[in-house]
């Protein structure tokens, strides 16, 4: 398995096609883009990676987790690669790293795209911080992970695919990376704040918002919308937090135009 930095990845599509590095949210998966990988990878030569701390990358990570660093750990995927300069798509704090390495290094982000994000911790999305880190300490691991599709996806789609997520959330398990690590990451996603930075993003964004998301109302896109300068948003009816698995065709068709300009 290809490792670099600690950093377990994947590439995917014709070699020499421009770069496309895919950044999953919390879980920090890179098996996360699977419906969405063969769309892109037609195209693109798609970059999927596990976060350090979880999936097949490096498990220790020493001192505080921050997106920043999580966005860091793109730049150091980027040079192990020889890759100079990447369009980013990423998923929740997948995105919210993404900005990060916008803000820190603006020469190494083509272009960004950021699916229902913030860029400063909304009171809602803080409540189901809470709750989920309540369960994971009181009722464990395995409770937590039969909770989450609650903030991920819609209901009528969780029970149309009941079975699936039991056996998702069966792999889940096996590879959990601890209620610490856990901890760690929600820790971050929460502190992480650049609401007073958004105008110093100079990469073509696109923010796709979900109005149904659980999780994080769409409202937070709308607020980085309004502070980076030449940013389109996006908003999709349906799909929940997760849209680009549950609405992938819908996903793929809207990335894929705003890639090519239209």
């Amino acid at each position: 398995m290809p490792h670099a930095d600690g950093l377990y990845y994947e590439l995917h599509g014709p070699e020499g096609a421009p770069p496309l590095l895919l950044s999953s949210g919390l879980g920090g998966s890179g098996g996360y883009w699977h419906p969405n990988l063969a769309a892109l990878a037609a195209r693109y030569r798609v970059i999927l990676y596990d976060h350090r701390g979880t999936g097949r990358s490096e498990r220790e990570i020493a001192g505080h987790v921050t997106l920043e660093a999580v966005g860091e750990d793109m730049r150091r995927l980027l040079d192990a690669l020889d890759i100079a300069a990447v369009t980013i798509v990423g998923h929740a704090i997948g995105g919210m790293a993404g900005m990060a390495l916008a803000l820190a290094a603006p020469e190494r982000v083509a272009r960004l795209v950021v699916v229902n994000g913030w860029a400063r911790l909304d009171r809602h999305t803080e409540r189901c911080f809470d709750t989920r880190l309540a369960l994971l300490r009181d009722s464990g691991a395995q409770a937590y992970l039969h909770a989450q599709p609650l903030f991920l996806f819609p209901p009528q789609w969780i029970s149309q695919h009941h079975d699936r997520l039991i056996a998702e959330a069966a792999e889940q398990l096996a590879h959990f990376p601890g209620t610490v690590m856990i901890e760690r990451r929600i820790a971050a996603a929460r502190g992480f704040d650049i609401a007073d930075r958004l105008g110093d993003i100079t990469a073509p964004t696109l923010l796709i918002a979900s109005d149904d998301d659980m999780l994080v109302p769409p409202a937070c896109s709308a607020a980085i919308h309004a502070s980076v300068a030449g940013s389109r948003l996006v908003r999709f009816a349906r799909g929940g937090h997760a849209c680009n698995v549950t609405q992938a065709d819908d996903f793929n068709a809207c990335l894929l135009g705003w890639l090519d300009g239209n």
